[in-house]
């Protein structure tokens, strides 16, 4: 039995004589509902109102139109889809090695920079490296990715418990706030600064100029005020 494939189904709408079906439940362009109405009519108030008759909602009984200007519509509607993908986040996971005996100051250093891709909305894959006999002694790598968990806990979860893999311990950390909103904190803190410095060096300028006024110009005197008052000129 030979069978066939169905074609490309378009999602675009339908508009104006494209609609075929004879009547339809009409939305005036303020989203107003109009009723039931033929399909003739609604076209003619269409035309009258120089808009487009778009069919909204295809499988209502009747189908739904709306009289709007279908270009604005789609133009819209693309500037829209473009601000979301220009907004839209990929996740974005950071990686961050340990040694089971890592000495203080070491430690600090990773946190800080643990710390720093959580304060931006990433994730952090925090991997433990034993060596030798260090991998008889897994409890190491387990305190110590406890340690680091409660040391970030105002700004990451442990999205991923610590699990040995081979001569490596990891546990994924994640953000409490997504990256969009990160980013804003992150640059609103940024022009914070930016605006104290600012008003720091306005301060300044302020200050200098109040140490070490400009003085005001001389008069200079005129020829008159040289002479006696009794003399006459």
């Amino acid at each position: 039995m030979k069978t066939t494939t169905g074609g490309h189904i378009s999602t675009e709408l339908r508009i104006n004589d494209r609609i075929r079906v004879p009547e339809v439940r009409l939305v005036g362009p303020n989203g107003e509902t109009v009723g039931i109405v033929s399909t003739s009519d609604a076209l003619r108030l269409a035309q009258e109102a120089d808009l487009d008759l778009v069919e909204i909602a295809p499988m209502g009984r009747p189908p739904v139109c709306k009289l709007m200007d279908y270009g604005k519509f789609k133009y819209e509607n693309a500037q829209k889809a473009r601000e979301a993908r220009r907004n839209q986040t990929n996740t974005v996971i950071k990686e961050m090695k340990l040694r089971p005996k890592i000495d203080q100051h070491d430690y600090e250093t990773k946190k800080g920079h643990v710390v720093r891709f959580l304060r931006s909305g990433d994730k952090v894959k925090i991997t433990i490296m034993f060596r030798g006999r260090e991998q008889h002694r897994p409890e190491l790598g387990y305190r110590l990715l406890q340690r680091l968990a409660e040391d970030v806990t105002e700004l990451g979860f442990v999205e991923s418990s610590p699990k040995q893999d081979g001569r490596n311990m990891t546990m994924v950390i994640g953000p409490h706030k997504k990256k969009s909103e990160a980013k804003a904190e992150v640059k609103a803190e940024r022009d914070l600064k930016a605006a104290e410095r600012e008003a720091e060096r306005e301060a300044e300028r302020a200050e200098l100029k109040a140490a070490h006024p400009v003085p005001s110009p001389k008069k200079e005197r005129g020829r008159s005020e040289n002479l006696d008052p009794e003399i006459e000129a």
